[in-house]
């Protein structure tokens, strides 16, 4: 059995992305396929409108996951707060597994929690309201009911607006709240936490009920970089792509 399981967050890609592209398709021809499973914990997209946009480059994306999975690789993904109307028509087209927005596997006997990383940046009040808003299926029917030509225009706004809006907010704002990550991690009773989202990479240690406990946070990939939290099934290392 392939020992390696890795962990990817935050590719954010589009049709003008197209190294971030590249560097995953060549991602997963080769370093995934040597690997047990692959977790994408979000953002994989940098706007998803619906299961049924096949628009550059999502059916090279769709069609290179599907030969990912057909190869033995499990891939189970996390929607993040870019892709989250990802739904069951992409995992049926590709083979993988939707995960929930906290999913906690076992590494060597130990619990994991996985999360994008959004439910964690509580000080940001006006995304959390958002985030209930547009989870809700109400909401979701009525986006999806919309055409495809107006739902690509709307992501383009939403793009532009979040680019604003995120200038606009302070640094500490937009990243994890450290009270809530506690919480997190002692409701579901982990000692190790893995996320992105924050485009923040490093590896935090934590003191919880006189113990310690880590918050992993994954790169998101650039341009010219990615990378990719791999546990070898002993330890967690980071790799460059």
């Amino acid at each position: 059995m392939k020992p390696d399981i890795l962990f990817i967050s935050d590719l954010h890609i589009s049709l003008e992305k197209t190294e971030i592209t590249r560097r995953f398709l060549n991602f997963l021809q080769h370093r995934a396929r040597q690997a047990q499973a692959l977790y994408i914990l979000g953002d994989l997209f940098d706007a998803w409108i619906g299961d049924d946009d096949n628009t550059p480059p999502n059916k090279t994306i769709k069609t290179a996951l599907k030969t990912l999975t057909d190869s033995g690789t499990a891939v189970y993904l996390l929607q993040g707060n870019r892709d989250f109307l990802l739904g069951q028509r992409f995992c049926a087209e590709t083979g993988i597994t939707l995960l929930d927005e906290y999913a906690v596997i076992d590494l060597a006997g130990q619990p994991i929690l996985l999360t994008h990383g959004d439910l964690l940046c509580t000080d940001d009040l006006p995304y959390q309201a958002f985030r209930v808003k547009s989870r809700s299926h109400a909401w979701q029917r009525e986006v999806l009911s919309k055409p495809l030509w107006l739902r690509l225009l709307a992501a383009r706004w939403y793009r532009l607006r979040s680019f604003w809006h995120k200038r606009k907010k302070s640094q500490d704002i937009m990243d994890v709240n450290q009270q809530t990550v506690i919480e997190t991690l002692q409701r579901f009773r982990c000692q190790t936490l893995i996320h992105g989202h924050t485009h923040r990479p490093a590896t935090h240690e934590l003191r919880i009920d006189a113990g310690t406990a880590q918050r992993i946070v994954l790169s998101d990939w650039k341009k010219d970089s990615g990378e990719c939290l791999c546990w070898n099934g002993q330890t967690f290392c980071r790799e460059s792509l």
